[in-house]
């Protein structure tokens, strides 16, 4: 992620190639301050606001060679892929590919890629509106959000956002949040328009949204997950959100997952009726990727430093770890496929996508 606002092009390609790195902020200092957290202990008593004072954004770990096999079957896509989701009411997965600007649409059983969707520039972390599509786009290098239709592959629409968007999420009235990485901002998008630019934590790095319509907003430098009301767009309550947070997806019972990737934990957070931190998993291995499997009530979250995902159970407020399998190298994202159980990860590094089915 980056924490630098953009006023020229030479800044803009200075962006580029520190996102081409994979992650949210300077690897050697998330090195240097991770440690063994809990996730229980928060870097501040509140949110931080001034950019001066923030800390500087967490990051995926810093490349290690893989050191074992990765596990299931390994597809070699190329390009430096990395977010990804799975469709399976269209049979396809879809593989934001950074270095060549394309959304890479992939047959889920023949693993073929059937289609290559040219963007109006580079994506990280892709999202779907809902089962069939179409895929939410934030494309970070052109301060765009793009929808692409499945199984067609077309760009329905391009919307002008805020500066480097990140992430975003569709909630239930219709509308899609998107989180302006490098302005700090949240842009509400209705039937294919901006229709309001909202203050955000500092960095927002991962948003998702809740059933009835809470859209949880990670600050990468804040420390914080912030609560919006999806219609009322009013903020409900700053939690902090452990040592240096990146990305949150929401699971059963409304609950959000967020990741301290500089904490080396996944921390639980209830919605309703008044959000808060319910528990915690230590998880040492800069945890970066995550994703929810609702069906079978589980969490994959990778370990960039150690080239691994886990697999974690939903048990109310707490995870139980179940497995871990090695993947390819430099996991940035998962997805799973809520009908089969497979598993997706893009390997940035090696510009590999790895399937699994896990027992």
């Amino acid at each position: 992620m980056i924490c630098t606002l953009r006023p020229s092009f030479v800044i803009t390609l200075l962006i580029a190639m520190m996102f081409a790195l994979g992650g949210c902020g300077g690897s050697e200092q998330a090195s240097e301050e991770q440690g063994s957290s809990s996730g229980q202990e928060s870097a501040s008593s509140g949110p931080i606001t001034n950019s001066e004072n923030a800390p500087s954004a967490p990051e995926a770990a810093e490349w290690p060679q893989p050191s074992k096999e990765p596990a299931g079957e390994v597809v070699d896509i190329g390009d430096e892929p990395e977010g990804v989701v799975v469709d399976p009411e269209t049979g396809l997965v879809a593989v934001a590919l950074w270095q060549s600007s394309r959304l890479a649409l992939i047959d889920i059983n023949s693993r073929e890629v059937v289609q290559n969707v040219e963007l109006p520039g580079s994506a990280r972390h892709l999202s779907l509106a809902g089962p069939g599509g179409p895929v939410l786009v934030p494309v970070e290098t052109a301060d765009t959000f793009a929808q692409v239709s499945l199984p067609e592959g077309e760009v329905t629409s391009k919307t002008s956002v805020g500066d480097a968007p990140h992430n975003a999420a569709a909630a239930p009235n219709g509308r899609i949040f998107v989180v302006n990485e490098a302005a700090s901002t949240i842009s509400v998008i209705e039937n294919d328009s901006e229709i309001d630019r909202i203050e955000a934590p500092l960095t927002p790095g991962g948003v998702a949204v809740t059933s009835d319509g809470l859209v949880g907003v990670v600050g990468v430098r804040g420390l914080d997950l912030e609560i919006y009301d999806a219609s009322s767009l009013k903020a409900q309550v700053i939690a902090g959100a452990g040592k240096g947070p990146t990305h949150v997806k929401v699971g059963p019972e409304d609950r959000f997952y967020v990741v301290d990737t500089r904490g080396d934990a996944i921390l639980v957070y209830e919605a309703n009726p008044e959000p808060e931190q319910v528990g915690n998993i230590s998880l040492p291995g800069t945890p970066y990727g995550i994703d929810v499997d609702p069906e079978r009530g589980q969490l994959w979250v990778t370990l960039t430093a150690e080239n691994q995902v886990v697999q974690l159970a939903l048990e109310g407020d707490t995870l139980r770890e179940l497995a871990r399998y090695p993947t390819v190298r430099q996991p940035n994202s998962v997805a799973v496929d809520p009908d089969s159980g497979r598993v997706f990860i893009t390997g940035s590094l090696s510009g590999e996508l790895q399937i699994l089915k896990p027992s």
